[in-house]
């Protein structure tokens, strides 16, 4: 009798500690989504996501009090096939040295679209010594699902994977994959690696459109950029790169060619939203005007403001200027298939405008700004002030400052700004 008490004792003392594991993957695995969405958020900045980092660190650590128990539960967890989960099991399996739990998590990761975003992040989020051996061996191997993960851990850690870049872009089957190589193409313009322009140059003239946007996005970043023309087509088409393309092109065209451009999208009404962008990266004030007056549909008025914002830097919130929101607001998705997490509503957490007390500030200070100039958050472009952004700016604020750095400072890598906050 005593026998069959202790064991049903340490059944019951077992599924606590089980449910306390459990709590820890779900925890992780929820915050990882949460700091998936509050990294592109534009009232976020680094202290908003160094908190989130702090309470995921908690429950891995938790996890790791028993790499056994804690494991066990990662995967079971992995059964789910989903980003915040595979992020958690990985980062467990590598802090635990254990190939068989690391191949485990791994495979699973790549057996998913949207898991693999879950692997790619949490080769960001470890240490040095461990995510370096793996990157290594990840490259060195023969699938080109590994290299894959190597090359695309290098890219959110920039580190440079040095003649295996090369080799990627030099192989015939690594050319094929086309996840890889456009992968290892962006790499290139992310890592300013000038050794590979010649390879960069063979690509720009793919007959695949994911690829030869990232050898035309990357020869832009090494300092050709004439090529923003190439990206035309990609900024009047709708669909998953059109922002990316609007956010690296308005920054290195001529004013007036940029205009123009703007002038030829506004022909089409469904390119509305791709116009404002547009108009903020541009940083031109002549546009200004007509911002304003967008900020009087529900439709585009937050959109609007942000817009207003990256050209003058009026901070709405703290210059009264915003209103709250009617209750019918509509919901605008994120389409943009490369970030972690799509489907939110990408104004949700921007200002809505007060349009006439908008208009009455610029027309009071709106003098001070010159047509035909560039600005960026209020400033003329000047490196001090993009430095000060990407430090202190919000996070798309952040995301801007990087790219506009990149393109103005030679040899200068471009910054994640989404990647960990935490050394």
């Amino acid at each position: 009798m005593h026998v069959v008490y202790s064991k049903k004792k340490d059944v019951l003392h077992n599924s606590a500690f089980n449910m306390v594991y459990e709590q820890y993957v779900n925890e992780a695995a929820f915050l990882w989504i949460l700091r998936s969405i509050a990294i592109n958020e534009p009232h976020n900045d680094q202290q908003d996501i160094l908190a989130l980092e702090q309470r995921i660190n908690a429950q891995l650590d938790g996890l790791m009090t028993s790499i056994e128990q804690g494991w066990q539960v990662c995967e079971q967890a992995l059964e789910l096939q989903e980003a915040g989960e595979v992020f958690t099991a990985l980062n467990i399996a590598m802090r635990s040295h254990d190939s068989a739990k690391i191949k485990t998590a791994v495979d699973v990761g790549l057996s998913s679209k949207f898991a693999v975003y879950g692997l790619v992040s949490a080769m960001g989020w470890l240490a040095d010594d461990i995510a370096n051996i793996w990157i290594e061996r990840f490259l060195n191997g023969k699938d080109l699902q590994h290299k894959y993960l190597g090359i695309a851990a290098c890219s959110v850690r920039r580190t440079d994977p040095g003649y295996a870049l090369l080799s990627i872009l030099k192989r015939e089957d690594c050319m094929q994959d086309i996840r890889l190589y456009s992968r290892a193409l962006r790499l290139v313009g992310e890592l300013r690696r000038q050794d590979c322009m010649p390879f960069v140059n063979s690509a720009v003239n793919s007959d695949n459109e994911i690829i030869r946007f990232w050898a035309n996005w990357s020869a832009i970043l090494l300092g050709q950029h004439d090529r923003a023309v190439h990206l035309k087509a990609t900024v009047f088409k709708s669909g998953k790169l059109q922002d990316k393309a609007i956010q690296l092109a308005f920054r290195v065209l001529p004013v007036e060619q940029g205009r123009e451009w703007i002038s030829e999208l506004s022909k089409d009404e469904k390119q509305i939203r791709a116009i404002i962008k547009a108009i903020g990266v541009l940083g031109d004030p002549h546009a200004v005007n007509w911002l304003i007056n967008k900020m009087d549909n529900p439709l585009y008025a937050k959109l609007a403001a942000e817009s207003f914002t990256y050209i003058t830097g009026v901070d709405f919130d703290k210059n009264d200027l915003s209103i709250t929101a009617a209750d019918n607001y509509p919901d605008i998705p994120n389409n943009d298939v490369d970030d972690d997490i799509v489907g939110l509503d990408e104004d949700e957490n921007l200002p809505y405008p007060d349009a006439g007390k908008v208009a009455s500030i610029w027309q009071k200070y709106g003098q001070k700004f010159i047509v035909g100039k560039r600005y960026f958050m209020g400033q003329a472009l000047n490196t001090d002030h993009l430095k000060d952004r990407l430090q202190n700016g919000m996070q798309r604020q952040r995301h801007a400052a990087a790219l506009e750095l990149a393109l103005h400072e030679n040899g200068m890598p471009l910054v994640n700004t989404k990647a960990r906050v935490l050394n």
